[in-house]
């Protein structure tokens, strides 16, 4: 079986990831690459790590040129992947790896992105419950967040066992890549080496909403989220640290039981053994998650920690996984659990 695949904004680092996965596929052919912005500059000008296409000519993102693949990944910025989508056909299967198809209730939508709410896709977290049968089959997927990605997977067994409140506090550190490849002063080396700076304090962090979509099904009522994302000097990574107040009854046993049943099958989530925390270092590049779990018996509060890399697990890793579900391929083709290290 030969995919050919298409990826509109592959001159960001959304985009220059998922070619980086694809070009391990051994299912996929690579065909068009389009970045409005940069169109008619190759791509080994923008994205020099990926020797095998630096010499294709980056295209404009129309229908004509995104036409006759099987697959089109669209890498762009929110609120555009809308009207691309719209003009495609229902034969091929879009991949959204923004945010225009993830959100449920208009309303979330409206109230941090403000703009009209584009519908809502199969969502592409494969290792949430269900999450697999809504993906096999699918024409149209949407990629979760990075941070709903680490927070729903930290948390999602205590809920499922209905072991935690419906409250949840997170703090989440996370490297520079998450902002996109736009220049921004605040990104800066200069600003951003040897400082940590928290930000979206006070519930204004777009992914918020998507965590409390994902959490209150498997709690069995609203989940209401505090998340504070904090900016640490590093290039990509995650590292969520989520804590919920235990329900009566709650054991540590009983909540490392819960974790091991949810993740025993699961092919890139590893919970690691107890007294080992989770680093984002030990999943830079690969599309694993690291898990842990303690119980605080003084404070009867649950802490959930997780690691992802931000761009592949938590973007581009997502996608290609949710695509081969989608395609009835072999879930981990192109894919790796495999870190870099040092």
């Amino acid at each position: 079986m030969v995919v050919r695949v298409a990826v509109a904004g592959a001159s960001g680092y959304a985009g220059g990831e998922v070619l980086r996965l694809l070009l391990s596929h051994p299912e996929v052919e690579i065909g068009a690459l389009t970045g409005n912005s940069n169109a008619g500059q190759l791509l080994g000008s923008l994205q020099p790590h990926l020797v095998p296409l630096a010499g294709r000519t980056l295209e404009a993102t129309t229908p004509e040129v995104l036409a006759g693949h099987d697959v089109v990944f669209l890498a762009l910025p929110h609120g555009q992947s809308a009207a691309v989508a719209a003009q495609l056909g229902g034969d091929v299967l879009v991949v959204d790896m923004g945010a225009d198809h993830r959100l449920k209730d208009p309303a979330d939508w409206d109230a941090f992105y403000g703009a009209p709410h584009a519908g809502t896709w199969p969502y592409g977290l494969p290792e949430l419950p269900g999450g697999r049968a809504g993906l096999e089959g699918a024409k149209r997927i949407a990629v979760p967040g990075c941070f709903p990605t680490a927070v729903s997977l930290a948390l999602y067994p205590a809920y499922q066992a209905r072991l935690a409140e419906p409250e949840a506090v997170i703090v989440a550190a996370t490297g520079t890549s998450g902002a996109g490849k736009a220049l921004k002063p605040h990104l800066l080396g200069a600003e951003v080496m040897g400082s940590v700076t928290p930000y979206g304090v006070g519930g204004g962090h777009r992914h918020t909403p998507e965590m409390v979509q994902n959490l209150s099904p498997l709690a069995g009522e609203r989940v209401c989220v505090s998340f504070t994302p904090t900016l640490v000097p590093m290039a990509r990574g995650i590292l969520a640290t989520c804590s919920a107040k235990a329900l009566p009854g709650t054991t540590a046993q009983s909540l490392r039981a819960a974790y091991e049943k949810a993740y025993a099958d699961e092919p890139f989530v590893q919970l690691l053994p107890e007294g080992r925390m989770p680093s984002t270092k030990s999943v830079h590049g690969s599309n694993a998650v690291h898990v842990q779990v303690a119980y605080d018996e003084s404070a009867r509060r649950i802490i959930a920690v997780s690691a992802i890399d931000n761009l592949t697990k938590g973007t581009a890793g997502g996608a290609v996984q949710s695509m081969n579900i989608a395609l009835g391929l072999h879930e981990g083709l192109g894919l790796s659990t495999i870190g870099v290290a040092p």
